[in-house]
This record gives structure tokens, C-alpha cells and sequence, in this order.
């Protein structure tokens, strides 16, 4: 019998704590800093009034500076633009020429959003066959070629110019057909 009692009475006191533990709030203690004077309040006492509202002014965060545009910036955009190339004595856009200028569009349009009073120059170019005169003329028909392609699709006219360098300023010089071909090309640069 009086290991029932002590059941009992075990039973009751499991359930009693068990139970006063669930409605117990846990109380957080801070550490009240130097200058604070150390107060004691009950933790079940409601305040006597509401607390302060203490209004917070947000103060602005600087702005950070903008990025200064520098020419040697443009410069590297301008490095990532392709040329468009030609055949011999042609001044037709070929498929390779057409996919290269759609890319440098696309690249030219961010440029100009960013530095809008940038302008670009395409010079058409030519290998050294044929006459200074002649190539002068060619080099016009590639430029030109280019630079109507590239208002087609949508940078503006007034930010291109053109210029023909003829057989001048080549990229080869080796006297074979694959550096010709690399000679015969319209190239965008920065206008200066």
C-alpha cells in the first residue's frame, strides 16, 4: 500500500510540474551596461504606464561616388568589338560579316548608353593588291556597307562616321591570301 501512495503521490507531482513548466514565460536577463543604474522589476508587475516612444531619425548614408569614365574604360569595350571582313574586291556584307556587326551592335548600343557623346568611326580597309586609288574607293564602299548595317539596326546614324584607309593601315603583312584577308575589313573605332 504504500508503494501505491508513493506511486501516487509521484504521479501528481510529474503532472504538476509538467504542467507549471508549460505556462512558464523564460525570462531574459541582460547585463545593465556601466552607466546604467541597475533596476529590479518584477517580471509579472505591468507597467503603471505605457512606455516612450522614442522617435529615430534616419540619418542618409553617403552616396558613393560615380565611377569616373575614363578613355582607357572605353578603350576596353571598344577591344572587344569584331571586324567585319570582305572578299577580294567586294564590298557586299558576307554572312560572318553580318553575325560580327549584329554582335558589335548590340555592344555598341550599351557604350553609347553609357557614355552618350561617345561616336565611333568605321574605317573600311584593303589588302595591298590593286591601286592606292582604287583601294581608297573600296575601303569607302566597306565602310559605308558597315555603318548603313549597323543604323539598320538601331545605333544611331549621327554617332558613326566613316573613313577609308584603303591599302594604309594593314593588320597583315605578310604578302599570302590569309593575311589579305585579314586586311580586307571594316573596323569600328573610337572617333577622336
Amino acid at each position: 500500500m504504500h508503494s501505491r501512495s508513493l506511486q501516487l503521490s509521484l504521479a501528481i507531482s510529474v503532472v504538476a510540474i509538467t504542467s507549471a513548466c508549460a505556462h512558464k514565460v523564460p525570462v531574459t536577463q541582460t547585463k545593465p551596461s556601466a552607466t546604467e543604474p541597475t533596476r529590479q522589476e518584477p517580471a509579472t508587475t505591468p507597467p503603471s504606464r505605457p512606455a516612450p516612444v522614442i522617435a529615430r531619425v534616419e540619418t542618409s548614408k553617403p552616396v558613393p561616388a560615380a565611377p569616373v569614365v575614363t578613355e582607357k574604360t572605353l578603350e576596353s569595350y571598344l577591344n572587344q568589338l569584331l571586324d567585319a571582313y570582305f572578299d577580294y574586291n567586294q564590298s557586299d556584307l558576307r554572312n560572318d560579316a553580318v553575325s560580327n556587326l549584329n554582335r558589335n551592335s548590340e555592344a555598341l548600343r550599351a557604350m553609347l548608353s553609357q557614355f552618350p557623346s561617345t561616336k565611333f568611326v568605321v574605317d573600311g580597309n584593303c589588302d595591298e593588291r590593286g591601286s592606292a586609288e582604287y583601294n581608297l574607293v573600296l575601303g569607302d564602299r566597306r565602310a559605308h556597307a558597315a555603318e548603313e548595317f549597323l543604323v539598320q539596326v538601331g545605333v544611331p546614324a549621327e554617332r558613326l562616321t566613316t573613313i577609308s584607309y584603303g591599302k594604309e593601315r594593314p593588320s597583315c603583312n605578310e604578302h599570302n591570301e590569309e593575311c589579305w584577308q585579314k586586311n580586307r575589313r571594316a573596323h569600328l573605332s573610337l572617333a577622336r
